[in-house]
């Protein structure tokens, strides 16, 4: 809708001063003749909107203009406030920023907004964290954060689950990413990723660092899952699940991919194993509803344990 629009040229300008036609077209995902128009309304409804000419011109805001948060919807200022995430600003240092932040926000909400953004805090929680593990302790997240934000060189002393388990490393810290209640620091050279609660020692510099044009840290962190669980699930098992079974993870990707039902009801299904030992384990949950067929390596081992059970139990 154009008002919507209009909005979104105010807020674009305000946020991130000049741009030309172009830059707000591509933004917008409209045309350079349709910013036109809409510049013209906005200086025709008194925005103290200017262009400048040439190669470095563009649209700009008069110095000291700012619209209100008028212009957002119910459903925009409901989500503005699910978004709020106090744990994990508290870790950075930012929970009383954030806190003081949501009170000019919803200072400048008009009232009926106002009051689904309280109704939305009071119903919705955001805990990141599973429930079977212990919060990371990460006393350097802020002087992470800190190197992040200022494009500074860190130096650590990293502690990594293969030898040499202590190692020193001159990190170029691109950004942060919060994955199931853990800090993970993605860095150059590579760029690599670090487990921020990994840490043992921390000395910031001064050197600064010049952060990749072409990174992205929501592709790049994308891109490290997908690799990370082709590299983890490098073997495959072939099983058969009792009638009624509803696996979970991805076993129950598998079932939906490949799984087929065989004569007596129960699903024969392919699934992607990291190996024989953390198979073991996981089909050893499903006691007697599963059958491993192969590898053979693996349903001898869940048949030498089945054995050694019933010894145990009579």
């Amino acid at each position: 809708m154009k008002s919507s629009r209009l909005i979104s040229i105010l807020l674009l300008l305000q946020t991130r001063g000049r741009m030309t036609a172009a830059q707000l077209a591509e933004e917008l995902e409209v045309s350079v003749r349709t910013v036109y128009r809409d510049v013209e309304a906005l200086g025709a409804a008194g925005v103290p909107l200017y262009g400048d000419a040439g190669h470095a011109g563009g649209y700009r805001l008069l110095d000291g203009y700012r619209t209100r948060l008028t212009g957002l919807t119910t459903d925009e200022a409901e989500a503005l406030f699910l978004a709020g995430v106090p744990g994990p600003a508290a870790q950075l240092g930012l929970g009383s920023v954030l806190a003081t932040a949501q009170l000019k926000v919803r200072a400048a909400l008009p009232a009926e907004l106002r009051g689904h953004a309280d109704r939305i805090s009071g119903r919705f929680h955001l805990d990141a964290p599973g429930w079977y593990a212990d919060a990371d302790e990460t006393p350097y997240l802020p002087a992470v954060a800190d190197a992040v934000w200022h494009s500074r060189v860190l130096h650590v002393r990293y502690r990594r689950w293969r030898e040499p388990t202590d190692v020193e490393r001159r990190l170029e810290p691109y950004g942060l990413v919060l994955k199931a209640g853990r800090w993970y620091v993605v860095a150059g050279p590579g760029p690599r990723t670090f487990r921020v609660d990994q840490i043992l020692e921390l000395t910031a510099s001064d050197e600064e660092f010049t952060r990749p044009d072409d990174f992205e840290l929501a592709a790049y962190w994308a891109a490290y899952q997908r690799d990370f669980h082709d590299r983890l699930r490098q073997g495959e098992a072939l099983v058969r699940l009792a009638p009624g079974v509803r696996p979970d993870g991805p076993m129950a990707v598998a079932v939906r991919d490949n799984g087929r039902t065989d004569e007596e009801g129960w699903t024969l299904v392919t699934v992607p194993i990291e190996s024989v030992d953390h198979a073991h384990g996981e089909f050893l949950r499903l006691g007697a509803d599963i059958e491993v067929l192969r590898p053979v390596a693996l349903r001898e081992r869940i048949a030498a344990t089945v054995r050694e059970l019933m010894a145990r139990y009579g």
